[in-house]
């Protein structure tokens, strides 16, 4: 079963092209990154999905239906830098939200509801964090939970838009190990990304984007000379900052 199927996806913001004519499927079950240089579409690209923005496509599908179907199946984690970290909410709070979408318009979280959300932050090793105001957190951890939040929606589908900026390396090793394992247990996991040099141990596929779909497949497949060329124009830039960062 395909967990994404898009045809001919194409965002317009007034006269400037933002995406034009992606089409991919992506399978169930797949942890997969989403690269590209600065202004490439990749945020635009997870939005469309999610019907947050305005689009164009012959087909867009989540888990085999609409978006509007499926939502609640769905988790979107955006970038840290869109969020208002002043809001006045505890940490254990921000992660029953999670819950929300089950629970329909007039119920509250019950003990139950309460109980989950805690166990998802111990998942993700924030539970002595729960009372805490979730602006109080650096980005490591304000990232952590809401990964928590993404787990107590018992979603099938993640989208998390880069999810690494700003976090330090025990979260990042966190974050990405508790991907894999829910991808082992077949959930789908689609992750803007930035960092080169790690797609390759990160991720089981990629999707190359600049402005259209420049290469899908598996790291090795993808990140070769040529397609990185025609994404980033440079290849040589791209090898010397993998060799760095490593």
């Amino acid at each position: 079963m395909y967990a994404i199927e898009v045809e001919h996806l194409s965002v317009s913001y007034f006269e400037t092209t933002a995406l034009e004519d992606v089409s991919l499927n992506i399978l169930s079950g797949q942890l997969v990154g989403i690269i590209g240089p600065n202004g490439a579409g990749k945020s635009t690209f997870i939005k469309a999905l999610m019907a947050l923005i305005p689009a164009q496509a012959e087909k867009i599908t989540l888990l085999g239906q609409t978006i509007d179907a499926t939502r609640t199946q769905i988790a979107y984690v955006p970038q840290r830098s869109v969020i208002d970290w002043d809001f006045p909410i505890r940490v254990l709070d921000a992660v029953l939200i999670g819950c929300y979408p089950k629970l329909g318009l007039f119920k509250r979280p019950n003990k139950h509801h309460r109980a989950f959300a805690s166990a998802c932050l111990e998942r993700v090793g924030m539970s002595e964090f729960a009372d805490r105001q979730i602006g109080e957190l650096s980005g490591g951890q304000q990232q952590r939970v809401f990964l928590a939040r993404a787990l107590a929606q018992e979603a099938e589908l993640l989208l998390l838009d880069e999810p690494f900026v700003g976090v330090d390396v025990v979260s990042e090793r966190v974050i990405i190990d508790l991907l894999r394992t829910l991808r082992d247990e077949g959930k789908t996991i689609i992750v803007v990304h930035h960092d080169l040099s790690k797609t390759a141990d990160y991720f089981d596929e990629l999707l190359l984007l600049n402005k259209t779909a420049i290469a899908y497949g598996r790291p090795e497949e993808v990140l070769q000379a040529d397609t990185i060329e025609g994404a980033y124009g440079n290849p040589l830039a791209f090898l010397k900052k993998a060799e760095v960062s490593s």
